[in-house]
């Protein structure tokens, strides 16, 4: 990486910012919100017709008319699961049982960040691995595994089995907020929200998410239990929405791989600027963002000084929402299914849910941020730091990573407060 000092500094409050006035005036913003609405972007697109009536038509230079090969694809393209479903047979689970038990008998005093090819062998099933590591690098970009029984297993146990099984897939773990978690429990934590009122983060309630991507290379998703009702998951390929706007709106692809798009991220007395469009080397184009940094959310606000988007980012913004949404493809895992997705090739997507503990249903998957060691899919100048702070060598990380076995405490959010890496 380029970047020579650490970056990591604690969650900016609003107290912290300098602003350069002790009044800090609320910018004016589009009508424009976390879950995005259709209507609003009809609206929108048709003002700014008339408003710029001789926009580009003409791809910017350097992007390409089309991006070709199998990640390309609509969710209609999949006739069944059987496509992208991945069985672990008998003989496999047998030999994940046998690494699992020959990492727990390893002298010292070991722990998840000592799981590895080497400590948690898989003679057999590696082969079956990496060529699920070759989808996920240079194919469609996704997998489910699909075979694990959760409840055989302690709360560790599945913590090590599952990092023993990604390892041969991308065996770099990022550290996924400014706590130092290693491994995110995404679960509706309830009783949490009623101590003050605030809202937690997405990861810890049972609300739906608009597509977005995580701050990783591959994020990785083993489901422990699943919801009584809802939480489906949704993908969308990232080249098949590129390919859409460059057919139709090369005035969109421009303004998407801008690098003047303002993110809710305090850095250095200044907010974070970059594109959601980025070229990933031979892959192509890819999108790296998520919606909260850039349109605010009721559990996360905008500080009143954070600038605001134009009327034009708004509506590539929405853009990409309704494309994904319209070449979704729906996944409903099961317990014990691994999730495995190319974060720089598809966005993702959840359905709010309801959970049911009296009948032993209340969706937990633990997350990965996981990255190939050959580093698979380079990455842009524009989010290194970014990538260094998740899988840099620092000293935030060496001090305080944290593997939380049990559950991951919620962030409550609170105002003008970035409480994540993402």
């Amino acid at each position: 990486m380029t970047t020579a000092v650490c970056p990591l500094v604690p969650p900016t409050t609003a107290a912290s910012i300098k602003t350069g006035s002790e009044t800090v005036s609320e910018a004016v913003r589009p009508d424009i919100s976390w879950i995005p609405s259709s209507q609003v972007f009809k609206d929108r697109a048709e003002k700014l017709r008339a408003l710029y009536p001789n926009r580009r038509t003409t791809l910017p230079e350097g992007w390409p008319a089309q991006v070709e090969g199998a990640r390309v694809w609509s969710g209609s393209d999949f006739a069944s699961e059987d496509e992208y479903i991945v069985r672990l047979s008998p003989e496999d689970i047998a030999e994940i049982d046998a690494g699992l038990a020959f990492f727990k008998g390893l002298p010292g005093d070991l722990g998840p960040d000592d799981v590895n090819p080497d400590t948690f062998p898989l003679p057999t099933l590696k082969q079956k691995l990496t060529e699920v590591s070759e989808t996920i690098h240079d194919g469609r970009g996704f997998v489910v595994l699909r075979g694990l029984q959760p409840e055989k297993y302690s709360n560790l146990d599945n913590i090590l089995l599952y990092l023993g099984v990604t390892s041969y897939i991308a065996g770099t773990r990022g550290m996924q907020d400014f706590d130092g978690r290693m491994i995110l429990h995404i679960q509706a934590v309830l009783e949490d929200v009623k101590k003050d009122g605030k809202q937690p983060n997405s990861p810890y309630v049972n609300r739906a998410q608009p597509f977005h991507a995580d701050l990783c290379d591959v994020l990785a998703m083993y489901a422990l239990n699943t919801a009584a009702v809802g939480g489906e998951s949704y993908l969308a390929s990232g080249a098949k929405i590129y390919n859409e706007l460059a057919r139709t709106r090369p005035d969109i692809i421009e303004t998407l791989a801008k690098d003047d798009w303002i993110f809710d991220e305090f850095y250095q007395g200044q907010y974070h600027t970059r594109p959601l469009l980025y070229r990933f080397g031979r892959h192509g184009p890819g999108f790296q963002f998520s919606r909260r940094p850039l349109t605010g959310a009721p559990f996360s606000p905008h500080h009143p000084s954070v600038p605001a988007m134009t009327e034009p980012q708004a509506e590539a913004l929405d853009a990409v929402h309704f494309l994904a949404e319209e070449h979704a493809l729906e996944l409903r895992l099961r317990r014990g299914d691994v999730l495995l997705v190319n974060n720089l090739a598809a966005l993702h997507a959840r359905a709010a849910f309801a959970d049911d503990p009296a009948r032993g249903r209340r969706r937990h998957l633990l997350r990965l941020w996981l990255r190939s060691e050959d580093r698979r899919w380079p990455t842009p100048p524009a989010l290194e730091r970014l990538a260094w702070e998740v899988y840099g060598d620092h000293a935030w990380r060496r001090e305080r990573a944290v593997w939380d076995v049990e559950r991951s405490p919620p962030e409550l959010r609170v105002k003008h407060r970035r409480a994540s890496c993402a």
